[in-house]
């Protein structure tokens, strides 16, 4: 996470007379010096660490006894609160295969695509946002690996006593996680966070202050909310998990503010 200067940024349109924006940026100051390759390793290196953690602290390392009896909990506080209704959304649409399969290849690749294109385009129209929201990208993400390894989940689609079905199993998509390949290499439980949901609410803030047109702002706040109907209606989260994902975010943006303004004011100091 590199330092960042830059103007000030309010959120919700309200500022304050620190000199600190709610980026963690200076007010006064120079824009941040921001070098595409760099960044482009930063995120390289991030990932592959993400991608080594996740896959060799889940299903790899974990039982699935373990795994199925804290699916039973969220279940248990799902019923509890009235959320669990899961299966009751996913039977409502399994007689669709093309409508299922269509959100199967939502699923496998909106995760990265969107969040991949929100941070592009971020760091090439707004530089002095970037480093506040690249920062709380890789917090959030490093706090869901945490919640991988603490509390590692079975999905619902792996859970057919209740009734769920792995649609991609069914129906298929681009990939699968019964191939040789992914089952060596997924980490099939983790499921709580959903980083599926943090992602796209993440895109979203990103996104909307750079959109003018109603439609695309329309879209923009739409697009968690179907990343939530994707991951209930394809068995692969549980509603619960896409809150957790809500709460990882809310603390990344915490902790990605105190490291864009730790870092800006350790650069001025040089």
């Amino acid at each position: 996470m590199s330092a960042g200067a830059g103007a000030t940024e309010t959120v919700g349109g309200v500022g304050g007379d620190s000199g600190v924006g709610a980026d963690g940026v200076d007010a006064v100051g120079a824009r941040p010096r921001l070098r595409w390759w760099r960044e482009l390793l930063y995120i390289l290196a991030f990932y592959a660490i993400y991608t080594a953690v996740r896959n060799t602290q889940g299903s790899a390392t974990v039982s699935a006894t373990h795994a199925r009896t804290n699916a039973h909990r969220v279940i248990r506080l799902e019923r509890l609160v009235g959320a669990f209704q899961e299966h009751r959304i996913q039977d409502l649409f399994l007689p669709y295969r093309w409508f299922i399969q269509f959100w199967d290849v939502f699923y496998g690749t909106a995760h990265f695509v969107v969040t991949a294109v929100a941070l592009i385009v971020l760091f090439r129209r707004m530089k002095d946002r970037y480093p506040l929201w690249r920062n709380t990208l890789a917090c959030t993400t490093a706090l869901a690996l945490i919640g991988f390894a603490a509390f590692p989940l079975m999905p619902p689609r792996l859970l057919h006593e209740y009734g769920f079905v792995d649609t991609l199993q069914r129906f298929g998509g681009l990939w699968s996680f019964d191939s040789g390949a992914m089952q060596k290499i997924s980490n099939q439980y983790a499921a709580m966070p959903s980083l599926h949901f943090a992602w796209s609410s993440w895109s979203a803030l990103v996104l909307l202050p750079m959109l003018k047109r109603p439609w695309a702002k329309a879209l923009a706040l739409a697009y968690p909310f179907l990343t939530l109907f994707a991951i209930v209606v394809t068995a692969n989260h549980y509603i619960l998990d896409a809150v957790g994902g809500a709460v990882v975010l809310a603390c990344g943006f915490g902790l990605g503010r105190l490291i864009t303004a730790f870092n800006t004011r350790a650069a001025r100091g040089r």
